[in-house]
């Protein structure tokens, strides 16, 4: 089964982290995400810019509205991805309790929806 692992955290965690903090956080992404290719765990993942880059898009009675900033007002904010395979909700939750932001953050484990099956 497919889960998305949804990565939250606020983005002032980063904004404040020091040069010499910021290499030796992300080569534990570089081991984590290392480590579920290896495993057969990973589909797919990805970092997001910040909220500052996000659009947002509605649509009511038939009109496109476009506003800047993310959709919701929260201290915690949608910084990144992964896409991966487990066989069941605890080996997924397992699997997102080790990427590094889990220590400061929060991770969302969700089932995908695979249509066609």
């Amino acid at each position: 089964m497919q889960y998305l692992l949804a990565i939250y955290e606020d983005e002032s965690i980063n904004a404040n982290r020091s040069p010499e903090d910021w290499g030796p956080y992300m080569a534990k992404y570089q081991a984590f995400t290392q480590s579920i290719i290896e495993s057969g765990h990973f589909k797919a993942g990805d970092g997001l810019q910040g909220t500052q880059t996000a659009t947002s898009v509605r649509v009511r009675d038939g009109k496109t509205a476009l506003t800047d900033g993310p959709f919701a007002e929260t201290r915690e904010a949608l910084g990144g991805y992964y896409l991966i395979e487990a066989k069941d909700l605890d080996e997924a939750t397992a699997i997102a309790a080790r990427i590094p932001t889990a220590q400061t953050g929060t991770i969302e484990v969700r089932p995908v929806m695979v249509y066609g099956e």
